[in-house]
């Protein structure tokens, strides 16, 4: 029987690895670059992707909410959401801005009161960490407790080394190997 999480890394294996000269967000240079959202925005992985992170986070307890840095962790949270419906589990999620707003309530988390709640930081891929420390910083300052990291796909970069060193459990799903990709 073919589980979600091989349904997904074939989607990505056929349909979000792009070859050739890139240049990542981290500035790095890459021969393959992995488009997540292509697939995370994807009426046939979206369900996947929630299912597979929902087993991802199963064990982490006393988590009401989930989400990160727009716009990577945005959908990914939103399957997270879905799929825990279907499943019986109630997971919140959350869209954390690159800046405050400069109008209206001035926030920069936006959805559920976050204050005092456990939750996890979601990205659809991470090299540097850079997008969910920024999003923990963010979340601390509303009063949430962070209590992991988890990404869809690892690219075997600086991300885990660096979150885990400010103490921060960091969780994926799928890695390179999975997708016959070696880190560059």
């Amino acid at each position: 029987m073919t589980t979600a999480r091989d349904q997904l890394i074939e989607l990505i294996k056929s349909e979000a690895v792009f070859h050739g000269d890139f240049t990542l967000t981290s500035g790095k240079k890459a021969t393959y670059y992995i488009d997540l959202r292509k697939l995370s925005l994807d009426h046939r992985a979206a369900p996947l992707i929630g299912q597979v992170m929902l087993d991802l986070i199963a064990d982490i307890d006393g988590v009401v909410a989930v989400g990160g840095l727009t716009m990577g962790a945005d959908p990914i949270a939103s399957a997270i959401m879905h799929q825990g419906v279907a499943r019986g589990e109630v997971y919140d999620s959350f869209v954390v801005r690159k800046e405050p707003k400069d109008h209206g309530r001035g926030r920069q988390v936006e959805g559920p009161d976050l204050e005092g709640k456990r939750v996890i930081v979601v990205e659809d891929t991470s090299t540097t960490g850079g997008s969910p420390l920024q999003a923990i910083e963010a979340l601390e300052k509303v009063g949430a407790e962070v209590v992991a990291v988890a990404v869809v796909v690892d690219r075997q970069a600086p991300a885990k080394a660096r979150i885990e060193e400010v103490g921060y459990e960091y969780r994926f799903a799928i890695g390179l190997e999975d997708l016959g990709l070696a880190p560059q």
